[in-house]
C-alpha cells in the first residue's frame, strides 16, 4: 500500500477552489477587480483591438473595470454569447453603457442585433490556475472549444482573469485542455509564453 495521497480530481480542485473564492467578501473582491485594473497590461493595445471579457457570476473577478481601462485605449469591446451546450462561443460588440439581456443560462450578454466580432484578446474567466498556465472552468467546456474554433481562425491571447487564492499546484490535464498565455490577478501578472 502507498502512503501517497491521491491526487484531486478536477471536480475535488473546482470545488475547493470556488470555495475560497466564494469565501472573499464582496468588498474584497471589488478591491481584487480595480488593483487587477489598475496594473500594467502585459500587451499593447493598439486603436481597434478587439478584447472579449465575459459578464461575471457568482464569485468571479469582475472583468469590467480592466475592460474599460483597455476601451480607454482603443480597444473594441465584446462579450460572450452562449449558443448551445456543446458550442463554441460566440462574442458579440459591446460598450459599457449598452444594454444586456438574460442568455440561455441567465448570464447577462449582448442582445442578438450586436455585431458580431472575433476577438484578438480573450479575458478568461476561471475557478483555478496553475503555474503552467493550466486553467480549471466550469466544466462545459466552452472556453475550450472557443480556443480550438479561434485558433482556427487567427492567432488571439488567452489571458485568464483571477484572485491570487484561486491558485493551485497542479491541474491534471486532459488532451482537449488548452493552456492560457497570461494569468492576471489582483498583485501579479504571470506569463506563461515561455513555458
Amino acid at each position: 500500500m502507498s502512503d501517497t495521497p491521491p491526487t484531486p480530481s478536477k471536480t475535488e480542485l473546482r470545488i475547493a477552489a470556488l470555495a475560497r473564492r466564494s469565501a472573499l467578501g464582496e468588498a474584497t473582491r471589488d478591491a481584487a477587480a480595480r488593483a487587477l485594473a489598475a496594473h500594467p497590461f502585459p500587451l499593447p493595445i493598439a486603436p481597434g483591438t478587439i478584447v472579449a471579457g465575459y459578464s461575471p457570476i457568482r464569485s468571479e473577478i469582475d472583468p469590467v473595470p480592466l475592460m474599460q481601462a483597455l476601451a480607454a485605449h482603443g480597444a473594441r469591446l465584446a462579450l460572450p454569447v452562449i449558443i448551445a451546450r456543446d458550442e463554441p462561443l460566440m462574442f458579440r460588440v459591446w460598450k459599457p453603457d449598452s444594454a444586456l439581456v438574460a442568455g440561455s443560462l441567465g448570464i447577462l450578454e449582448p442582445p442578438p442585433e450586436a455585431p458580431q466580432l472575433i476577438p484578438d484578446i480573450l479575458l478568461v474567466p476561471l475557478a483555478a490556475f496553475d503555474r503552467a498556465g493550466h486553467r480549471i472552468g466550469y466544466g462545459a467546456g466552452h472556453y475550450d472549444r472557443t480556443f480550438a474554433q479561434l485558433r482556427a481562425i487567427k492567432p488571439f491571447t488567452a489571458i485568464g482573469l483571477a484572485f491570487d487564492t484561486q491558485e493551485i499546484e497542479a491541474i491534471p490535464m486532459q488532451p482537449h485542455d488548452v493552456a492560457l498565455d497570461f494569468v492576471l490577478t489582483e498583485t501579479r501578472m504571470i506569463d506563461f509564453r515561455s513555458i
